[in-house]
């Protein structure tokens, strides 16, 4: 199950004002990056039959049935320091993470 801490979801929820009205938050995996797979966000007005719907903190998180394959356990956090806020991936099934903190590799 997919986790954001009240910051993350404190964060999403700002930038989503930023948006068009009924917009959903969407979270993905696809492949690349510098260690095989990166973290998406967006947000996304379109939702997918098989697309799975997560209520964090009062946010409603998308997420495509082969990203959740990636995502199971995921806690999703924001914090900000002297270099400025980011949002930080803990995912427990990252075999690696990259330097940048978007990628990650698995065990195959």
């Amino acid at each position: 199950m997919l986790k954001l801490s009240p910051e993350a979801a404190k964060e999403i929820g700002r930038l989503k004002l930023k948006q068009p009205e009924n917009v959903l938050f969407r979270l993905a995996v696809k492949p690349g990056g510098c260690a095989g797979w990166f973290y998406d966000m967006s947000f996304d007005a379109a939702i997918a039959t098989d697309d799975q719907i997560f209520d964090c903190h009062g946010l409603q998180v998308i997420i495509d049935p082969e990203s959740l394959n990636y995502l199971d356990g995921l806690l999703l956090d924001y914090s900000e320091d002297l270099m400025g806020g980011g949002f930080r991936f803990n995912n427990p099934i990252a075999h690696a993470n990259c330097s940048c903190g978007n990628s990650f590799s698995i065990m195959t």
